[in-house]
């Protein structure tokens, strides 16, 4: 097992911790919930993440391709639903189709990339606009609302980010036609 360089100079009662945490998962068992939250306070740390941060930005690769597909283009989408539900105020990410058809993960924002990335799959024409408009407006709300810490838990969705994702006018349509997915 390698650890992140990270982790280097962690507390030993962290790395203790982290031990009993990846046991557990092997051998799936529970996780003591002590563990797991001397863990989670250390990682949460300001300075850890903005470190975590920037080894992202420095050693991670994301490949950004065109953002013209063959059905859809990601600019344009992003740029009528700025103008639409954000007065055109969001700056504009790298934005780019993933490189397979993944069915699992229909599209992400990556922060350390300042990228958001769709899932090739919904590329097609039999895909309906405002679904694909929903899965760009989805991610675009990551941009406006980054993840935050609530205690040692990270907040993904939190109560404003369900509000405002709550004003796309073809939400139920969307999400019955992605469940059908």
């Amino acid at each position: 097992m390698r650890l992140s360089d990270l982790l280097e100079g962690a507390p030993e009662a962290v790395l203790r911790a982290l031990a009993h945490i990846l046991l557990a998962k092997m051998y799936r068992k529970p996780v003591d919930r002590t563990n797991a939250a001397r863990y989670r306070r250390y990682v949460s740390q300001q300075d850890l993440r903005q470190k975590a941060h920037l080894v992202r930005q420095i050693r991670g690769r994301k490949r950004i391709e065109s953002t013209q597909g063959e059905t859809y283009n990601l600019d344009e989408i992003f740029e009528d639903l700025n103008q639409r539900f954000f007065c055109g105020l969001l700056a504009r990410p790298r934005m780019t189709w993933s490189r397979n058809h993944a069915r699992n993960r229909l599209g992400h924002y990556d922060p350390a990339h300042n990228a958001i990335v769709v899932s090739r799959v919904f590329d097609h024409s039999r895909v309906p606009t405002y679904a694909m408009e929903y899965i760009v407006y989805h991610e675009m709300l990551h941009l406006k609302h980054p993840v935050k810490l609530r205690g040692s838990r990270r907040c993904v969705h939190p109560a404003e980010f369900q509000a405002e994702e709550k004003l796309f006018p073809h939400l139920e349509k969307a999400k019955q036609f992605l469940r059908r997915l």
